[in-house]
């Protein structure tokens, strides 16, 4: 910075110095030509007149020469000139300084550091590692669709865009691949048998969307666990199938969730899966396995269902409030 200060007043004063000669210059050009002597008067004649004083000289009166108006003006451009050739100096040679940040290595400390105190480095924050627990992606069925054994091959059910509740059908993924330039997806069929798949276009379906919650039903222990990132956050005991009209096992889905049922056998929520009975195919809409509340809160945990999960209703309503749509569910 020094330096700098001392090329920029060196170089400022060299403006002024200049500027200063051609004021001097210009002064003294502009000074008026002297008067040229006035002639002598002859020695009057021995005769006696009257004294007659001589006439003023018109040289006395004479302007200087026309040519010399231009002076001013171009002493005044040579002043300019020299200021403006001083500032770009000093600005050309303020680009080509480095700045002292820049000179400065980066450990180097802003100010002494007192005696005993350690000297600063770098802190480099810690990766955080991904997370382990597995997420679910599902989505909405936009068009009617064929789903496939296998990537373009035989047909295996028709997946409609609305549910037997005529909610929007959602389907859960479970692979993708591409065949002859098509992106296919394979998803979870509401269908029968139990845990078939099929394969079905990918632009038959829309964006995706993630969850990271599992519900997990044992129908030995007559109990259900809600799993968020791998850990339990809710559990309580269920209602399972009769004997005769047993609760289907296998891995399923959360299709849609429905309130407002007029008998209170359903109870306030009830939630539609993807699991079918395979006894009772006669029921409307096929025999759906649904979890929902009861009337009948003491017969749980036990048998007392058709097939379905039943909960007590107060345990179904904080269920709600954690179960999100499209969650996985697998019954054991």
């Amino acid at each position: 910075m020094r330096g700098s200060r001392t090329w920029t007043t060196a170089a400022i004063a060299a403006g002024c110095v200049a500027g200063a000669v051609a004021t001097t210059r210009v002064a003294r050009r502009r000074r008026p030509a002297p008067p040229p002597p006035i002639p002598a008067l002859a020695a009057p004649r021995p005769r006696i007149e009257p004294a007659i004083e001589p006439a003023p000289s018109p040289a006395v009166a004479a302007t200087p020469p026309q040519g010399r108006r231009g002076i001013g003006m171009w002493g005044t451009a040579a002043v300019a000139v020299s200021i403006v050739l001083a500032a770009a100096t000093v600005v050309a040679f303020a680009s080509t300084v480095p700045s002292r940040a820049a000179t400065v290595p980066l450990d180097t400390p802003a100010q002494p550091l007192a005696p005993g105190t350690p000297e600063p480095h770098l802190v480099v924050p810690k990766t955080l590692p991904l997370p382990h627990h597995q997420t679910w992606r599902f989505a909405q069925v936009l068009r009617p669709v064929q789903a496939r054994r296998s990537p373009g091959g035989r047909r295996v059910a028709l997946l409609s865009t609305r549910t037997p509740e005529h909610t929007v059908n959602i389907v859960l993924i479970t692979a993708t691949a591409m065949h002859h330039g098509r992106l296919w997806v394979r998803v979870r069929l509401p269908v029968l048998p139990n845990d078939t798949q099929g394969w079905v276009l990918r632009s038959a379906l829309s964006g995706y969307t993630f969850v990271d919650t599992h519900l997990v039903i044992s129908l030995r222990h007559r109990r259900l666990t809600l799993y968020k990132a791998g850990r339990a956050i809710f559990r309580a005991p269920v209602g399972i199938g009769a004997r005769h009209t047993p609760t289907p096992r296998g891995q399923f889905y959360v299709r849609d969730r429905l309130r407002g049922f007029a008998s209170p056998f359903y109870g306030p929520i009830a939630f539609g899966t993807s699991a079918r009975s395979a006894v009772l195919t006669e029921w409307p809409a096929g025999g759906y396995i649904g979890i929902h509340g009861t009337n009948a809160p003491q017969l749980i945990p036990g048998r007392p269902s058709h097939g379905c999960i039943r909960m007590r209703d107060r345990a179904l309503v904080r269920l709600a409030r954690l179960l999100p749509i499209g969650t996985p569910v697998t019954i054991e």
